[in-house]
């Protein structure tokens, strides 16, 4: 699997600005409403739930909200940088600014970890991830964000 497998160029929103978690969960159930016509406040729910269950801020300034949704045919993926940061709990305790949400067939059990994996693997490199925060393009953005070489 790659990032191209789940995220679309148009899927990729930069600088967003936004006062905290509960506002990005609710503006990420939004769009991917739109994208998969579902409710937003079912997609919201999900994603609360699964941030009830410990905190998807990877660390770094990164987060990785998902949820498994029956509803689902094929993962779904949004990217988005907010400026600025917001507080996201964390496990490192610093700043969201770079969010990649990821909605996952219920069905398929490693799924999720391969699109987790995917995203995790390319924010890894700290040099990309810098690039990331400055590039004022989306697609550029995404041409960054998917290079698998």
């Amino acid at each position: 699997m790659t990032i191209t497998d789940f995220l679309a160029p148009q899927h990729v929103v930069l600088d967003v600005r936004l006062p905290d978690k509960r506002r990005l969960l609710e503006d990420l159930a939004r769009r991917a409403a739109a994208t998969l016509a579902l409710d937003a406040g079912f997609i919201q729910g999900a994603l609360e739930a699964r941030e009830a269950l410990g905190s998807t801020g990877v660390g770094g300034g990164i987060a990785l909200p998902h949820a498994r949704l029956a509803q689902v045919g094929r993962p779904l993926g949004l990217m988005l940088r907010l400026r600025p940061g917001i507080a996201y709990e964390a496990i490192d305790e610093q700043p969201v600014d770079l969010v990649c949400l990821l909605l996952i067939p219920a069905e398929t059990p490693s799924e999720p970890l391969n699109a987790l994996a995917c995203v995790a693997r390319r924010l890894r490199d700290p040099r990309l991830v810098a690039a990331l925060r400055h590039v004022r393009d989306p697609a550029a953005f995404y041409a960054m964000l998917t290079d698998e070489r």
